[in-house]
């Protein structure tokens, strides 16, 4: 019987973290909500979804339209997509670093929209899912790897991504001026050896579609 009670009791622990958790990520999402309409754009609304366990966390880029063209890159991290506008693209040159503006977190599900966000619409233009894959947690100290949650926190990230196009070592470091809150550099890291070489192009990773073939094709 106390062994019924303790798995019982164990049940509703793991429960009660879960809903916690998904009452945070919901509140994560306020921000994106708050900015977009619904009835207007096809952008998902972030229903949350408990998250399936797994080795490997996603990342996504996309190419966006918006009123200056950039390219938004996003990391899986606490069940939400953490995300970044980098105006110039994201660096293929080690050494190479390039401006990215955090913005606001986005829904897992919007890792696979593509299309377009009607004009007066908040981030109208189109949207190309310009590469997609998983990533692996790389930075460490005293030899042992680091929770990027705390990465994060830090304003130190470190990944390796494994995508359709970019391969290796990336970094992302914030700014730390205190009128500098949200600018990061995104920077190309060393590559171990025999690290596969980026494949770079400019059709989709999801749809093998050209920008201009999503424009026409989404009106």
């Amino acid at each position: 019987m106390k062994k019924i009670l303790f798995i019982i009791g164990i049940g509703l622990i793991i429960s009660g973290v879960q809903n916690k958790t998904m009452a945070t990520t919901k509140k994560k999402l306020t921000n994106y909500q708050s900015k977009r309409n619904f009835s207007k754009t096809p952008e998902p609304s972030g229903k949350i979804t408990k998250k399936k366990e797994k080795n490997k966390r996603i990342f996504v880029i996309q190419k966006h339209a918006a009123s200056h063209l950039h390219y938004d890159f996003r990391l899986e991290i606490n069940g939400v997509l953490v995300s970044w506008a980098v105006p110039k693209g994201p660096p293929t040159k080690v050494g190479e670093k390039h401006l990215a503006i955090m913005t606001e977190d986005h829904p897992m599900s919007y890792a696979q929209f593509e299309g377009i966000i009607p004009q007066g619409e908040y981030g109208g233009g189109t949207v190309m899912v310009w590469d997609y894959g998983t990533f692996n947690n790389i930075k460490t100290h005293n030899e042992k790897i680091v929770p990027i949650e705390q990465s994060l926190k830090n304003g130190q990230v470190e990944v390796n991504l494994d995508g359709a196009k970019l391969k290796g070592n990336f970094a992302l470091i914030k700014f730390k001026k205190p009128d500098t809150k949200n600018e990061w550099l995104m920077i190309k890291m060393k590559d171990v050896p025999g690290t596969p070489k980026s494949k770079i192009n400019q059709r989709s990773a999801l749809s093998k579609r050209t920008m201009q073939q999503i424009a026409r094709e989404n009106k």
